[in-house]
């Protein structure tokens, strides 16, 4: 079953100028990675440090799998380097009949 998995991300401040760029690398990794449906990158009007990352997986394991490389030398990316805390990561499943 597909899930919907959203990272909420603080940027640091003076991290604006290279965040962007950032963000697009690692996404086109995470994009072509095995069960990945889509992301959608959100930028809060109010506080553009304040981005939240709406990704859909075709199944808790795909997104499992993910994390997991990730995790690893090969999986890692950049944007560790921009963070001003650690993201918020939430899973969701469709609600059925409702």
């Amino acid at each position: 079953m597909a899930i919907t998995s959203i990272l909420d991300l603080q940027l640091k401040a003076d991290s604006l100028g290279t965040a962007h760029q950032v963000l697009r690398e690692t996404l086109v990794a995470t994009r072509k990675f095995p069960g990945c449906l889509d992301v959608t990158v959100l930028i809060d009007n109010d506080d553009p440090a304040h981005v939240v990352l709406l990704e859909k997986w075709e199944s808790v394991d795909h997104d499992r799998a993910y994390r997991a490389w990730r995790a690893t030398p090969e999986g890692a990316s950049d944007l560790g380097k921009i963070l001003a805390a650690a993201p918020k990561l939430t899973h969701f499943a469709a609600a059925e009949g409702i």
